[in-house]
């Protein structure tokens, strides 16, 4: 049935997760957890502009890990890629926003 808590009429309420939600990743430890915690500083900082965030992300993972990365940040979008292995991760945050981040030489 439905939510006897919910007022009658009223649309259901949408659950956004707060931390990042990891779908795929074959990265290191140490490489996983420096890409999730760049990913949530980049998408804080950059809330409404997803190509600043994914350029901060790139760049911070280039010089750390050596480039070169590429990152994909936005909604309601599909992907195929060609990566080195190891070097890929897949993950949510903030809901619906997905970040994908791998590695081709």
């Amino acid at each position: 049935m439905g939510d006897e808590t919910a007022a009658p009429g009223a649309a259901p309420e949408k659950v956004i997760h707060t931390y990042p939600l990891i779908r795929h990743s074959d990265m290191s430890e140490e490489m996983r957890v420096e890409a999730v915690e760049l990913t949530v500083t980049a998408c804080e900082k950059y809330s409404q502009n997803n190509e600043l965030a994914a350029r901060m992300v790139k760049e911070a993972m280039d010089k750390k890990f050596g480039p070169s990365f590429h990152v994909v940040v936005g909604e309601s979008y599909g992907f195929e890629v060609t990566y080195e292995c190891t070097n890929i991760c897949y993950m949510y945050f903030g809901g619906n926003q997905a970040i994908c981040i791998w590695k081709c030489s």
